[in-house]
C-alpha cells in the first residue's frame, strides 16, 4: 500500500460496536489525520512526505469519494437536529410528511437523506413528527421523530418501518418493503398514532422547491387518510424552501474552498499556460474546463462558458466560437458541484497586447463599476429583507453612481440556482413577483449575479460589459461575507 493511501480505517469489528455517528466521525478524523507509514519500511524524509501529499491533493482536492460520503453524513445529522425543529415551529406544522417515488422524487429529497442514497426506494414516505408542539415545549432536536416509511434509515438518521409480510425465498433473509395500499394503511396508522394538528404537505404555485408532492402522490394519500385528516392538510410554504436553503458552518468552511478551487482554475484557463493568442479558441476553454473538473474527480451543474469582446467588432461579427486575439476581454461563467453543492462563478480577463503590463485604465474602470455593484448586493441583502427589495435598494444605488447595469443574483447551495428569494432577474429588473417576495434568512448562500456595462475611452467610447458572479455566505449572525473573495482586477493572459 501506498503511502498517501494508507490511512486508518476503522476495522469491521468496531463499525459494529459503535453507533453510527460515531464510526462516521472516525473515518473523518483518519481522513484529515497525517498519512501513516508502514512500520517495515524507513522514515520518509519531510520534503518526500510533502511532495507524497501535494501529489494526493492535487489528484483529489476534495478527498476520496468515501471521505466525503463520511463528511456529507455528518452534515446530514446535524442539519436535521439543527434546523427542522424550529421551521417546524415557525411554520406551524406538527405533522410534515414528504411522499415521493423513484426518479420523481421531491426537490427536498438531497437535504434529507444520506450521500449514499441517489433516489427514492419504490416509494418513500419521510415524516417529521413534532412531538413537543402540543405542550408548547422549546423546539428542540429531541422533539422531531423523523420516520421513514420505505427505504432504510439513512445511515440511522431515520427511523425506517417495514413490512410485516412474510417473504418466502427472502434474499439474504430480508425483511418485505412496504408496499401499495400497505404502504399508504402504514401512513394511516402512523397519523391516527401521533393525532397530528397540522400536517404539511409540499404544494405550492410560486416556488418549485416547495411543490414536490405530485398529484398522483396527493391523490393516494388522501384516498388512504380520508376527510378526517385530509381536512388538516397545509401547504407548507417556506418549510422546504427554508431547509434547503439553510447550510451549517462546516458547510460553509467547505464551501470557501471550493471557490478557491475554482479560483485556482479559473486563473489557470485565463492564462498563457492555457491560452495562445491566435490559436486558442472559446470552445477551446470551455473543454478545457470541462476536463480538468473530471480530472479532478469533480462534477459541473451547467455547461460552462467563454466570450469575447474586442475592440471595434460586434458580437455578431465575432462569431459564436471566436479565436482569442491579443487585445481581448475575456468572460467565463464557471462552476463546480461536489458533495452536493454547487458553486457559480464569473472571471474577467485581458489579453495583453505586445508592450502592455496591464489593462487599459478603460477596462480596469469597466471592473470597478462591477464591483461597486458587488458592494451594493453585500450591503442590501440579509435576513428579513425581501428579494426585491434589496434589488429596488441596490438598483437605486446604482443610479445615484451613474452606474448602468443589471442585477440578477440567486440563492445558490444544494441545487445552483437555489432555494430562496431571487434578487431579480436579467429580463425583470422590475422586481419578481412571487419568487422575489420570500424573505432572506440567516445562514443560507447567494450567488451574487451582476453587470455593469461601462463606456471605455481607449476603445473609442465602445460599452464594455462585465459581467461578474461570486458567491457570498450570510452566516448565522445575518452578517455577509464572501465565501472566497471577489474579483476586483482582471486577470492579464500574457
Amino acid at each position: 500500500m501506498s503511502q498517501q493511501s494508507m490511512h486508518t480505517i476503522p476495522s469491521r469489528s468496531f463499525r459494529l460496536a459503535v453507533p453510527f455517528w460515531i464510526q462516521r466521525l472516525a473515518l473523518i478524523a483518519a481522513f484529515l489525520a497525517p498519512v501513516a507509514v508502514a512500520a517495515q519500511d524507513a522514515p520518509p524524509r519531510p520534503r518526500q512526505v510533502a511532495a507524497t501529499r501535494a501529489t494526493a491533493d492535487a489528484r483529489r482536492p476534495f478527498g476520496t469519494q468515501r471521505e466525503l460520503a463520511a463528511m456529507q453524513q455528518v452534515w446530514l445529522q446535524k442539519r436535521l437536529d439543527t434546523f427542522v425543529p424550529g421551521l417546524l415551529r415557525k411554520y406551524g406544522i406538527d405533522f410534515w410528511v414528504i411522499t415521493m417515488r423513484e426518479y420523481n422524487e421531491d426537490p427536498v429529497f438531497k437535504s434529507i437523506t444520506g450521500p449514499e442514497t441517489f433516489a427514492a426506494r419504490r416509494r418513500t414516505i419521510y415524516v417529521f413528527f413534532d412531538k413537543c408542539a402540543a405542550s408548547g415545549q422549546a423546539p428542540a432536536a429531541s422533539c422531531v421523530e423523523r420516520i421513514a416509511l420505505g427505504g432504510t434509515s439513512q445511515g440511522g438518521v431515520w427511523q425506517a418501518r417495514r413490512s410485516t409480510k412474510a417473504v418466502a425465498a427472502a434474499v439474504g433473509g430480508r425483511q418485505a418493503e412496504l408496499w401499495g395500499d400497505e404502504q399508504w394503511q402504514a401512513l394511516k396508522d402512523l397519523v391516527e398514532e401521533k393525532s397530528p394538528r397540522v400536517i404539511g404537505i409540499n404544494r405550492s404555485k410560486v416556488f418549485a422547491f416547495n411543490d414536490g408532492l405530485t398529484s398522483g402522490e396527493l391523490q393516494g394519500m388522501s384516498e388512504a387518510l380520508g376527510e378526517k385528516w385530509t381536512s388538516r392538510f397545509k401547504d407548507a410554504e417556506g418549510l422546504p424552501l427554508d431547509l434547503i436553503a439553510s447550510r451549517l458552518p462546516e458547510e460553509e468552511a467547505f464551501f470557501a474552498k471550493m471557490n478557491a478551487q475554482v479560483w485556482a482554475m479559473t486563473q489557470e484557463m485565463f492564462s498563457a499556460r492555457t491560452i495562445t493568442p491566435g490559436k486558442t479558441r472559446t470552445s477551446d476553454l470551455v473543454w478545457w474546463w470541462r476536463q480538468r473538473v473530471a480530472d479532478l474527480g469533480l462534477e459541473t451543474w451547467f455547461q460552462p462558458s467563454v466570450s469575447v469582446q474586442r475592440k471595434g467588432v460586434t458580437s455578431e461579427q465575432l462569431g459564436a466560437d471566436p479565436i482569442i486575439l491579443r487585445g481581448d476581454v475575456l468572460h467565463c461563467d464557471v462552476g463546480i458541484t461536489v458533495a452536493r453543492l454547487n458553486t457559480d462563478t464569473q472571471h474577467n480577463a485581458y489579453v495583453l497586447l505586445p508592450g502592455e503590463t496591464d489593462a487599459p485604465a478603460g477596462l480596469k474602470k469597466a471592473l470597478a463599476n462591477a464591483n461597486a455593484m458587488q458592494d451594493f448586493a453585500m450591503e442590501e441583502i440579509r435576513p428579513g429583507r425581501t428579494g426585491n427589495e434589496a434589488l429596488k435598494s441596490v438598483l437605486d444605488r446604482m443610479r445615484a453612481r451613474g452606474i448602468d447595469g443589471t442585477m440578477y443574483s440567486h440563492p445558490i447551495g444544494q441545487h445552483g440556482h437555489g432555494a430562496g428569494a431571487l434578487v431579480g432577474l436579467w429580463d425583470y429588473q422590475d422586481g419578481v413577483p412571487g419568487r422575489g417576495d420570500a424573505p432572506m434568512i440567516p445562514s443560507m448562500w447567494y450567488s451574487i449575479e451582476l453587470q455593469a456595462t461601462t463606456p471605455v475611452s481607449e476603445w473609442g467610447g465602445q460599452p464594455v460589459r462585465m459581467a461578474q458572479e461570486e458567491d457570498m455566505i450570510i452566516g448565522a449572525d445575518g452578517k455577509a461575507r464572501w465565501a472566497h473573495g471577489r474579483q476586483d482586477r482582471l486577470f492579464l493572459v500574457r
